[in-house]
């Protein structure tokens, strides 16, 4: 008997996406071994850096897209992986070849697989498998990585703040001690955005009038009252407090936006060596996040603390009852309503639902995990200097509920991966 038919049961049969994917990548062979884990199965990384924007672009293909696909979809996905064989197989020998000369060249700052994996494929396509001449081009790309990140290194951050705490401690007084209170205004045209770039249609001029009425500042001033800025998800704390200038983070364990140190608040971005390169070079930069940490949303710009109002306002859609007066609302409730999960943890009372407790509690407060996302997302728009336009907005607010569900999908995933386990 197939231990796959209850997959396979049914009008709507689907299967999981990662097991198609994963025996279309064992059908590779042992030449995709640099991008592979220890089981076979390609890096959580390679999934997310090369196999996903570069081979399947659910992006341009979203039956390739979700957590599961349709059975007729799953041969596509497989020709897909398979037809890129040469590139991935290509890929994986430059991959081996650039950690070779990051080693000669003393290099270890930043993952190799961020800083690579996707530079490599470029090689694929461009070079093919790496030749005679493969050392001396892995040379040049590594030290052009690294010269490109110039000072802008975690360990550079670390010994500014260091060198500087005093200095700084005084600015992060100062800024804290002298920056105002918002006071609350009328934020009219909120309702007239979000129906239109719900529509897909974004109404620049509605836009631009809250900008110039200043609707996000405004709307920040009901962070001051005492329980407002945990209750968004933002804090932990009653009510918000100047960071720590600090000095160490973890990826994994970031606390809340406002809780963050000085130094976790950069941190992430250090991280990326696409998004150093567009940030300024670290003593500005840590200036300037000390003093946005004192304004209103703990952000330096009227366009990111508006795109926090209409994210607050239309993530309103999201919650049982709440309300659908926009088609952003509409759009993002009917997306999140979609989940099986929700639906059930909606439906069933406590652990009746399957899901287990911590994630259910996350559906119930999905606001908070979405208005952190956004926070994070808008914070680093502005660490790179990129400005929000009107039409990019629906992206945004539409792609933080995408990740706030793949984040829940993984955990469920991992949950029933652990059950499974422990009942074998």
């Amino acid at each position: 008997m197939s231990t796959h038919a209850p997959e396979t049961a049914g009008p709507a049969a689907s299967v999981p996406r990662d097991r198609v994917v994963a025996a279309a990548w064992a059908e590779l062979g042992p030449g995709v071994a640099a991008l592979s884990n220890a089981s076979g199965r390609p890096l959580a990384r390679t999934v997310k850096l090369v196999l996903d924007p570069l081979v399947l672009r659910p992006a341009q293909n979203p039956h390739l897209g979700g957590g599961r696909i349709d059975q007729a979809d799953a041969a596509g996905l497989r020709q897909r992986i398979l037809d890129a064989a040469a590139d991935l197989t290509a890929t994986a020998a430059w991959f081996a070849a650039l950690k070779r000369a990051r080693r000669a060249a003393r290099i270890t700052e930043g993952n190799p697989q961020d800083l690579y994996f996707q530079r490599c494929f470029e090689l694929a396509r461009t070079h093919g498998a790496p030749g005679a001449d493969a050392g001396q081009i892995a040379l040049e790309v590594v030290q052009e990585i690294r010269d490109a990140a110039g000072d802008m290194t975690v360990a550079q951050l670390r010994r500014h703040m260091t060198d500087q705490a005093d200095a700084l401690t005084e600015l992060l007084d100062a800024a804290w001690r002298e920056t105002p209170s918002p006071e609350p205004g009328e934020t009219t045209s909120v309702a007239d955005f979000l129906d239109s770039c719900g529509a897909g249609e974004a109404d620049g001029d509605a836009f631009d009038r809250l900008l110039k009425t200043a609707a996000g500042t405004r709307a920040s001033a009901e962070l001051g009252v005492r329980g407002a800025a945990r209750d968004h998800g933002l804090t932990d704390l009653p009510l918000p407090e100047p960071p720590r200038l600090g000095d160490h983070a973890s990826k994994n364990r970031l606390p809340k936006p406002f809780d963050r140190s000085i130094f976790e608040r950069l941190f992430a971005s250090f991280t990326s060596s696409f998004h150093r390169e567009s940030m300024e070079a670290v003593p500005g930069l840590v200036r300037a996040e000390i003093s946005r940490s004192a304004l209103p949303w703990q952000l330096g710009e009227e366009r990111s603390r508006l795109t926090m109002l209409l994210g607050r306002e239309a993530s309103g859609g999201l919650t049982e009852g709440g309300p659908q007066a926009t088609a952003a609302h509409r759009r993002l409730g009917s997306r999140w309503e979609r989940e099986a999960y929700v639906r059930r943890v909606l439906r069933l009372p406590g652990a009746a639902s399957g899901v287990p407790e911590d994630l259910r509690s996350d559906v119930v407060t999905v606001r908070q995990a979405y208005l952190r996302r956004l926070w994070v997302r808008v914070h680093g728009r502005e660490l790179r200097g990129e400005q929000l336009e009107p039409h990019e907005v629906w992206d945004l607010l539409d792609g933080v509920l995408r990740s706030v569900i793949m984040d829940h999908r993984q955990r469920l995933k991992q949950s029933l991966t652990r059950e499974t386990a422990g009942a074998a």
